[in-house]
């Protein structure tokens, strides 16, 4: 029998009485009810339209139809867990590694980008026997424990950082130490991670891995510079540490001319461990870790078996093979190039004509663009980017949030069937958001200027 649906106040009500208050909700003083979706939109209880940038998850497309109908053939035949012998996760991780460097050749499916990182976590403590950990700033991996003490986004909220945690500087050249102006700030940056590890020696400790998301997100849609992946590398690996890739955010072709991201920093640079997740599934539980098999025979050598339940059923597997398939057949990294370099294109326009606008910046459909109040000094313009996401929302329906360690970054990581025509409405629309406020902004300095003179006369004429 059929759910009668509930209106919209009883939904919050009910919600606001059952789930977690931590658990925050998008536009959280007056929310979006959404009770379907298709391709790259968003539908409420009210059939209004809205146009999602948000959802880096749905990969392919909300709803896509060929993602739908592998799920349900498969659900209607068989779903075991994995020790049961199926050809679907062998087939899915064969696919997986045409896609990856030749060394990665072992598989470990598991149901989220969070438990991929952690077991990428105990697979380097494993194969190294060391304990510390040397992270980028700001970096977020996850809401496991062992996640939150290797996220400084999260640790710096809470218990602070553990003394087997070692944060490295985000190499970003917008607002990092070392900028567009440097010689060569991949090397720069990277020599900080080695100064880094001979601090960590020095007190007698040692590595275990670095671990860094491919191109950081929560750090503010960030594109790191050419050369810092492999330099770093270099310097983890003489220290007897592995390299980690995390791809959670930008894997599955979303950078458009590569499949993984950590491929922009060079066709011969190869992480030890990549960690796979969101896009995987177009919103199904499905996530991996990919790994040597040097390293994935230290882990086996312990002694003990590891099993995950839901990591690589049928209907996972599935599913994945499914989204591999609609990525190639609909094209969708030349789909992330084509439109995501357009988009790009726009937005760098918009800056020519926006001093609110300090950086543009990104990949395919990986962009982002921060505001700032003032272009020399960086200082971020939190509450107009607040404002411009309301806005977005209320007057264009279109969906899009902020990141940045000052929430004053506009990010873009929308479904990768996203097109020309909605490129430019969301350009379009920032557009004319961003004149409006810099009107009201010369409005309120003309009337704050005239207050400051008829005081001044006051004062004058009452002397």
């Amino acid at each position: 029998m059929a759910q009668e649906e509930l209106r919209k106040e009883e939904t919050l009500a009910m919600r606001n009485r059952l789930i977690g208050q931590s658990c925050k909700l998008f536009y959280s003083e007056d929310p979006v009810k959404i009770v379907r979706a298709r391709g790259q939109y968003l539908f409420d209880e009210n059939g209004k339209r809205y146009l999602d940038c948000i959802s880096n998850v749905q990969h392919v497309g909300h709803c896509h139809p060929a993602i739908t109908k592998a799920a349900a053939a498969q659900m209607d035949v068989l779903n075991t867990n994995s020790r049961f012998l199926h050809d679907n996760i062998v087939l899915y991780a064969d696919r997986l590694a045409a896609t990856l460097p030749q060394k990665l050749c072992v598989f470990y499916f598991v149901n989220s980008g969070s438990e991929a990182n952690d077991l990428a976590l105990r697979l380097a403590h494993q194969y190294t026997q060391h304990e510390d950990v040397v992270v980028l700033d700001h970096a977020y991996h996850g809401h496991l424990m062992s996640l939150i003490d290797i996220s400084p986004y999260k640790f710096r909220k809470l218990a602070g950082q553990k003394e087997w945690v070692h944060v490295a500087p985000l190499p970003d050249t917008y607002r990092g130490i070392y900028r567009e102006d440097h010689p060569n700030p991949g090397q720069a940056y990277a020599d900080t991670v080695k100064d880094l590890i001979e601090d960590v020696h020095k007190k007698g400790r040692k590595i275990s891995a670095f671990f860094a998301e491919s191109l950081p997100s929560v750090g503010g849609q960030i594109i790191l510079p050419q050369g810092y992946f492999p330099k770093v590398a270099e310097y983890v690996r003489s220290a007897g540490g592995v390299f980690v890739a995390d791809e959670v955010q930008t894997g599955f072709g979303r950078v458009g001319h590569h499949f993984w991201a950590f491929q922009l920093q060079g066709d011969d640079f190869c992480p030890d461990i990549v960690t796979m997740g969101k896009p995987m599934g177009n919103g199904h539980p499905l996530a991996c870790v990919a790994t040597t098999a040097e390293i994935a025979g230290a882990f086996t050598a312990n002694g003990v078996e590891y099993f995950n339940t839901f990591g690589g059923t049928p209907v996972s597997c599935a599913v994945g093979l499914a989204v591999l398939d609609v990525i190639v057949e609909e094209d969708l990294r030349g789909n992330a190039v084509r439109v995501g370099a357009h988009l790009k294109d726009l937005l760098t326009k918009l800056k020519a004509r926006h001093e609110i606008i300090g950086d543009v910046r990104g990949v395919g459909l990986f962009l982002g663009i921060e505001l700032v109040i003032d272009r020399e000094k960086k200082t971020p313009a939190t509450e107009a980017a607040a404002h411009v996401v309301k806005r977005l929302k209320e007057e264009d329906q279109i969906c899009v949030s902020t990141d940045g360690p000052w929430e004053n970054v506009l990010k873009f990581k929308p479904p990768m069937c996203f097109g020309m025509e909605n490129a430019e409405l969301v350009v379009q629309c920032i557009d004319r958001i961003l004149t409006d406020l810099k009107r009201k902004t010369r409005c309120l300095t003309l009337l704050r200027i005239n207050q400051m003179r008829h005081a001044v006369t006051q004062r004058q004429t009452g002397a």
